[in-house]
């Protein structure tokens, strides 16, 4: 009887060594393989996961379904204490028109008659350019501007960016000749879209495209966003607007 549980025992032993000898792998990033996943492993679904394409197993009925869901209408993520940046995490104000239903194919939004995009124009950037902020926000707008923008409006803003050069889109404006923008028509555009510009308020937030407004005006005025030795700004590349509603 001895024998045989110490064969069993070392059978049992035997067998656990294999299993755990076998779990290993030779990439340094692997956690091995798993025998109980459903362990540690959330079975919900999880935002910002492809589930058409999943540890390389690739799913043909999910690929083209939206697996990151657009947040609830007036939702807004918790970003700090700061005044200033809790006030732009706030809901844009300003409705699409109706026709952006059509034209946009915008989902999920109030709509109204009005022309919104007009009335955008006395809208002031609330990100105020400082001495000391001036550097940071133009650097992150070149970064915004560079993945988000440049194919379309150019690399110096003249709307001569790859896709228009290749012929797939037409219309794109060169900024330089359009001092008439007011921040708030620049803001809109990019929030819902203009002709045929798609909506990025979905991708972006509103810090980030206040930021790109700044950005933009530098194609207007190349000293915008500096400062003269005393502090006071270089230049201003739109008129003085009204301050409305961040």
């Amino acid at each position: 009887m001895k024998k045989k549980i110490t064969a069993i025992v070392k059978l049992t032993l035997g067998l656990a060594t294999v299993m755990l000898m076998g779990a290993c792998v030779s990439n340094p990033d692997s956690s091995g393989l798993e025998y109980m996943p459903d362990m540690y492993r959330s079975p919900a679904i999880e935002p910002y996961v492809d589930y058409g394409q999943l540890r390389n197993v690739e799913d043909a009925e999910k690929t083209m379904k939206q697996s990151a869901l657009t947040p609830p209408l007036n939702v807004i993520p918790y970003i700090g204490a700061d005044e200033t940046d809790v006030l732009m995490s706030l809901p844009y104000f300003r409705k699409p028109n109706i026709t952006f239903k059509t034209t946009h194919g915008l989902v999920g939004y109030e709509f109204t008659n009005e022309d919104t995009y007009a009335l955008a124009k006395n809208d002031k950037n609330p990100l105020i350019l400082t001495v000391e902020n001036s550097e940071a926000i133009m650097k992150r707008g070149k970064y915004l501007y560079s993945s988000k923008c440049m194919h379309c409006h150019g690399e110096k803003g003249d709307g001569n960016g790859p896709m228009m050069v290749s012929g797939a889109y037409s219309g794109v404006p060169d900024y330089k000749t359009r001092p008439d923008l007011g921040d708030g028509q620049i803001f809109y555009s990019i929030y819902y879209g203009l002709n045929s510009m798609g909506a990025h308020g979905s991708f972006l937030k509103k810090k980030d495209i206040w930021t790109l407004v700044h950005y933009v005006r530098q194609f207007q005025n190349a000293d915008y966003g500096k400062f003269n030795a005393d502090g006071s700004v270089a230049a201003v590349a739109a008129p003085d607007t009204t301050v409305t509603q961040e």
